[in-house]
């Protein structure tokens, strides 16, 4: 029979809050790169540095979860809108927008920053920008984090979907003028109220440039190159995700040399149920900087 606790006896001490729960230090910046500005957002402090890319239309905010969490467990945390996305710079020429450009991007911020090597990672278009630095400059990298890459398979999916935003940007722009005043006009401050509103926030021209530049550009690294990819890498696939598809991530994951695989239970689960994906991607960060 359990006894009960003494009248004057303090209570005992609640459970140590989850470590996101702690809000580490958070600031906004901007620099210059190919004589455009980008924004991005530092969290937390440190020598172990960390930088995180969104996925195409999407604003650097939907990283704002897992950067806290990277920050909380001792990572300096830097998230990047890349161009033509969030409050970085717009133009309106395809030109501007390829994936080895936003690589360049990436480095960028690293020079901006003074910092050498960091983990570089990224969903999406953000996972393809990781690989292109990958290729491009292995030098600055102590590892990349590859969530949801599009390879050869997402092709077809990648083009239905995206093709009809490219079509009504350049034929019809008031639809996209229109979506992007009730984007605004809707009140700020959820997580993901927030980057779901900075995604329908578009203008047509530079909408338009952004999906010609990315669909019709070179999507990522040919697979001879990502065979040479030999930083430490690790993958996260989702099944039941037909824009990403398992295979593409599965086949990344065979084709570089130091490469982790993670199987996501659905292509949501870092953003609604983000724990495990979290602690994965943190245990693997760590390995990164040998903790």
């Amino acid at each position: 029979m359990s006894s009960l606790p003494a009248p004057n006896e303090p209570p005992p001490a609640p459970a140590p809050p989850r470590a996101s729960r702690v809000r580490p230090l958070e600031l906004a910046g901007a620099f210059t790169c190919g004589g455009h500005r980008l924004a991005y957002t530092e969290y937390g402090a440190g020598d172990a540095v960390v930088v995180l890319t969104h996925g195409i239309m999407f604003s650097r905010r939907m990283h704002t979860p897992l950067a806290r969490e990277l920050a909380a467990a001792g990572y300096r945390v830097v998230t990047l809108d890349l161009l033509g996305h969030g409050e970085s710079d717009r133009p309106h020429d395809s030109w501007e927008y390829s994936m080895p450009a936003f690589a360049e991007q990436a480095v960028a911020l690293l020079d901006h920053l003074g910092v050498d090597r960091a983990v570089v990672g990224g969903t999406s278009l953000g996972a393809n920008v990781a690989l292109e630095v990958a290729v491009s400059a292995p030098e600055r990298l102590h590892g990349i984090v590859v969530e949801m890459p599009v390879l050869d398979n997402a092709i077809v999916a990648g083009l239905l979907t995206f093709g009809p935003l490219l079509f009504a940007a350049r034929f019809v722009p008031l639809t996209v003028r229109a979506v992007g005043a009730l984007a605004r006009a809707v009140p700020r401050g959820s997580q993901w109220v927030d980057v779901v509103t900075d995604t329908l926030d578009q203008e047509p021209s530079a909408m338009a440039a952004l999906l010609h530049g990315v669909l019709f550009g070179r999507v990522a690294p040919e697979r001879a190159q990502r065979r040479r990819i030999t930083v430490p890498a690790l993958v996260i696939g989702h099944e039941r995700d037909p824009i990403h598809p398992f295979g593409d991530a599965d086949t990344l994951a065979a084709d570089l040399p130091s490469a982790e695989f993670v199987r996501a239970r659905s292509p949501v689960e870092l953003r609604l149920q983000p724990d495990r994906l979290t602690d994965e991607i943190t245990a693997f960060v760590g390995r990164c900087y040998g903790r």
